[in-house]
């Protein structure tokens, strides 16, 4: 079950992080408006976690790469906080997604978590 939490994991933020660079304009729109250089944010933070995808997958490199997961998640989570006070002050966008993700963050960041107390895999301890 750990070896697949662990391959779930990398599969879920590589296609997050294509996904970025596939509708970058959904990111793009959900961006809270203090962000400088909305389309380079949404490109960087797209490769970004493609690259902690890929850091996942070495035993040597996991602990930490988890940490920084949770890190960004825990960045995230604030553009999420932002995109419900946005989507409740327009009503043509649907607020239940946004809701649904703050939450969200906090699952991913436990999910996460679970690869920083022991090695995935007996033959990488």
């Amino acid at each position: 079950m750990r070896r697949f939490s662990l391959y779930a994991q990398v599969i879920i933020y590589t296609l997050a992080g294509i996904n970025h660079f596939w509708h970058p304009q959904f990111y793009t729109e959900i961006l809270p408006s203090y962000v400088p250089y909305g389309h380079e944010v949404v490109y960087i933070s797209g490769a970004v976690e493609i690259g902690l995808a890929m850091l996942l997958i070495p035993a040597r490199t996991r602990n930490a790469t988890a940490w920084m997961i949770i890190a960004m998640l825990a960045v995230y989570l604030l553009v999420h906080v932002q995109m419900v006070i946005d989507f409740i002050q327009q009503p043509d966008k649907p607020l239940w997604i946004a809701i649904v993700r703050v939450p969200l963050q906090f699952v991913l960041m436990l999910w996460a978590g679970t690869l920083t107390r022991r090695p995935v895999l007996q033959a990488e301890a």
